[in-house]
């Protein structure tokens, strides 16, 4: 009975946690990372040009399974996965991120730009 119960609460904290976990991933509304010149360095000479191989990797293996992509119906899904991501993963990050999208300064400036105040949640 002792392991029933303790498997039962095991599988609901489980469930409790992916469910929860999500969430809090969604919250983000920017990016608050601020690299090191390390980070930046490494990205540069390493991370950037393995990026730029993966994309053009990726889009020559495309337009190579694009007939038959084309014909199952899958060509955008496929250019998604084998062009896209490596693209933003490459270009679309400010130098020595991790993640892609905008930092909080990218943000703070374009609400500048655009003249908005700042909204407090």
């Amino acid at each position: 009975m002792k392991i029933k119960a303790s498997m039962r609460r095991l599988a609901a904290a489980t469930a409790i946690a992916c469910v929860a976990l999500p969430q809090t991933l969604l919250a983000q509304e920017a990016i608050d990372d601020s690299p090191s010149a390390g980070a930046m360095v490494g990205d540069l000479l390493v991370a950037r040009p393995i990026g730029v191989v993966l994309t053009a990797g990726g889009t020559a293996a495309w337009l190579v399974s694009l007939p038959f992509t084309l014909l199952a119906g899958h060509a955008g899904e496929a250019a998604e996965t084998l062009v896209v991501g490596p693209a933003e993963t490459t270009f679309m990050r400010c130098l020595g991120c991790r993640e892609t999208g905008y930092t909080n300064k990218d943000v703070e400036q374009i609400r500048a730009a655009r003249g908005e105040e700042e909204v407090e949640d």
